[in-house]
């Protein structure tokens, strides 16, 4: 494992080295505060419970290694603070002056040569503040990691002077932390857009509406968000739908999903079962959703795919006012569609938008749905105006909480819709997700690939494929464990556990049916170590004693694990497995049944030769002469070559076979293919049949010489009948 400080040493920026954390000297600082915690001595009676006010006491030491301690880590903070300033400072400064230099050139025809070579100029020029800014938050990340290491590292080694918990709060609250430079990425945006010259498409249709849609969601490590984002608006823009909601290049989202007591929505969208409904509502923006405010009430129907069908996302505005009256079904059809038509709406999308408003309203009332989970993110969207061929939308900041608070009123009896934000928030209430989550749309024709820097950035090892993620069965999952029924399968992913179990029950609240009384009341006479991070005693009632699933690349495992030996095929990890949970067809249990009885019917034609020829070889004459041994066993020779091989055949069949359908059964997103075995049995079979050649070409060769070989004689010709014969 590589020490934190050779970490840091070999990933700064040599030009900045002045600048980072100076971890080497906090460290000795901190061995030098240690000797003196161990060296310094109270009295005989420990730490004095009283003072007096006119006692001369000894001389103390007031410059400790403690005091230089945190004004040294105190200067640190501020050098990296000013430092960032002056880069950020700095870089927009460039950017400016270069999106002067674009405007210059935006206009020109891009069929002068002059202008395009200029472009291609200023594109290069973008592209390098691009790459500062990824070295600017580089150089955050490293700092702040720093920050964190040499605190843990102080608490360890002094633990009778414990800082870290209030020290972090303190470092979360610096402006180099808290920073929001995201607008930089806004006008860098802008500024390949101008350059590329991009025609963006108007809002009334689009040509990707009639071409097949896909969806799928990625998981990005924090520190990698700005480098996905660097790749995307290289290529596309930010969309930005409504400025006045944007802060940088994104805009605060939350939802409001509804469910009932059993979570009949959570476990119907968690099986994929056909039919299965998401009903939420959603606003837009920082502020609360009050008065004539705009909320979007929405409803996801789930459609199998591999029947032809497309599940569906339909929704329909109200204003806020409007959600409680329409929830407690006070609020009629009727009424509203006398809405619409005063807007100028037609009669046909009147009566599109009034079934909707009606199925969603009965949907809620039969099933007895109520507000029951919040996501809130804040989102990036990037697409060419209003064509969605390819699109993405990228979610940061995630988190999801309960809508009804613990010991308060429920939304329901306090006549409220989403939870009331004056309320405190308690740790077991929320739960917040460490990824971003990034969603690739994209709407192209039948066999056409996406472009070739999506295909790229897919590759690239920056996202993570999560299979039919999903927001609203994550938080369900998380913040109800006691109603959940089954979880999805990333739950156990060992990147996201860490979060999870902040959101777990407090470790001294112990229920009657885990632990009998004298167990309880020995659990809470157990005292606590000082200077322990309660965190790190939290657990959650999903989690089992170790994660099984690491799907995020470099989140902790070995190379060297993680490789197969060449050796073994079948060679299963003990740690976390990397792979997703597809869906199970009952057509690949056949096929792997069908590859079984191929190689069997191989194996029985070979053994069925072996046989014959012993059979053979029994009832032969053999020969006494010394000089043909090799012949006298030729045939038993050949099927004792054939007859082992037959049977290896059999038992690596079998084993694949089983060791297939179990893999099959694990629903993993593996290779289940046999990539080694039929190079090897093809070798052995390749290796008998050229020791039997070699054998006969001996035994021919040996015939040949003792002069008992001689070639089969030609069939005699038959003799004319004599012409008299014919005569008579």
């Amino acid at each position: 494992m590589v020490k934190f400080g050779n970490y840091l040493e070999t990933n700064q920026r040599p030009e900045w080295k002045p600048y980072y954390i100076n971890y080497k000297a906090l460290k000795d600082l901190i061995k030098l505060g240690a000797q003196e915690a161990a060296t310094e001595t109270v009295g005989q009676d420990g730490s004095p419970r009283e003072t007096s006010l006119s006692v001369v006491r000894a001389f103390r030491k007031q410059d400790s290694a403690e005091e230089r301690f945190f004004k040294r880590l105190e200067a640190e903070v501020s050098k990296v603070g000013a430092f960032t300033a002056e880069l950020v400072s700095s870089l927009r400064n460039k950017m400016s002056v270069l999106q002067a230099e674009v405007a210059k050139v935006v206009d020109k025809s891009r069929d002068d040569p002059e202008a395009e070579k200029q472009r291609q100029a200023l594109l290069e020029e973008a592209k390098k503040y691009a790459d500062e800014f990824l070295a600017l938050e580089k150089y955050v990340n490293l700092n702040y990691m720093g920050f964190h290491k040499i605190l843990k590292k102080h608490d360890k080694n002094i633990p009778t002077a414990p800082c870290r918990q209030f020290y972090v709060a303190h470092l979360h609250n610096q402006p180099w932390v808290q920073g929001n430079y995201s607008d930089l990425m806004v006008q860098l945006s802008v500024l390949y857009s101008q350059v590329r010259g991009d025609q963006l498409a108007e809002a009334a249709g689009g040509s990707a509406q009639a071409f097949k849609r896909s969806t799928t969601k990625y998981w990005i490590k924090t520190d990698d968000v700005t480098a996905v984002k660097k790749i995307i608006i290289e290529n596309m823009p930010v969309f930005v739908f409504n400025p006045e909601n944007y802060t940088g290049d994104s805009q605060l989202v939350n939802s409001v999903y509804f469910d009932n007591e059993s979570l009949e929505l959570y476990h119907g969208r968690l099986d994929k079962k056909p039919g299965a409904l998401a009903i939420r509502i959603r606003w837009y923006g920082p502020n609360e959703p009050k008065g004539k405010s705009v909320c979007f009430v929405e409803r996801k129907t789930h459609r199998e795919s591999w029947k032809g069908e497309k599940s569906i996302k339909e929704r329909f505005t109200l204003p806020e006012e409007r959600i409680v009256p329409y929830i407690e079904g006070e609020y009629t059809v009727e009424e509203y569609a006398d809405g619409l038509r005063a807007k100028g709406k037609s009669e046909a999308e009147v009566e599109k938008a009034s079934i909707l408003f009606m199925e969603i309203q009965r949907t809620i009332e039969a099933k007895q749905l109520k507000p029951f989970v919040r996501t809130q993110y804040m989102r990036s969207a990037f697409q060419m105006g209003h064509d969605r061929t390819v699109s993405f939308t990228l979610d940061t900041n995630l988190i999801m909480l309960k809508e009804n608070p613990e010991g308060h009123p429920t939304c329901s009896l306090s006549g409220r819709w989403y939870r009331d934000p004056k309320l405190p928030i308690h740790r077991t209430e929320i739960t917040k997700f460490p990824h971003a989550v990034l969603e690739i749309k994209l709407a192209l024709p039948d066999g056409e690939a996406p472009p070739e820097w999506v295909q790229n950035m897919m590759s690239s090892g920056l996202i993570t494929e999560v299979h039919k993620m999903s927001k609203f069965i994550h938080g369900t999952a998380v913040l109800f464990p006691e109603l959940v029924q089954a979880v999805p399968y990333w739950i156990d992913d060992e990147s996201i556990r860490e979060s999870i179990k902040q959101s777990g029950p407090d470790p001294n609240e112990i229920s009657s049916s885990a632990l009998d009384a004298n167990a309880a009341e020995r659990h809470s006479r157990k005292p606590r170590r000082r200077g322990l991070d309660p965190a790190a005693t939290l657990n959650h009632p999903l989690l089992g004693e170790a994660p099984t699933l690491a799907l995020m690349q470099g989140s902790g495992q070995d190379k060297e694990y993680m490789e197969t030996p060449w050796w073994n095929p079948f060679y299963r990890h003990d740690g976390p497995r990397t792979s997703i949970p597809q869906r199970l067809e009952p057509k690949t249990f056949l096929a792997s049944e069908r590859t079984f009885l191929s190689w069997l019917h191989m194996a029985i034609t070979l053994s069925s030769i072996a046989a014959a020829l012993l059979a053979f070889a029994s009832t032969a004459k053999k020969t006494t002469d010394p000089m043909h041994a090799l012949s006298k066993n030729l045939v038993e020779f050949i099927a004792l070559m054939l007859l082992p091989l037959g049977v290896f055949i059999v038992a690596y069949a079998l084993m694949v076979f089983l060791w297939r359908n179990s893999q099959i059964a694990l629903k993993q997103a593996s290779y289940i293919d046999d990539r080694r075995g039929p190079l090897l049995l093809a070798t052995l079979v390749v290796s008998a049949l050229s020791a039997i050649f070699v054998v006969s070409c001996m035994d021919l060769y040996d015939q040949i010489n003792s002069g008992q070989f001689t070639p089969s004689p030609a069939p005699p010709v038959p003799a004319s009948p004599p012409a008299m014969e014919f005569m008579h």
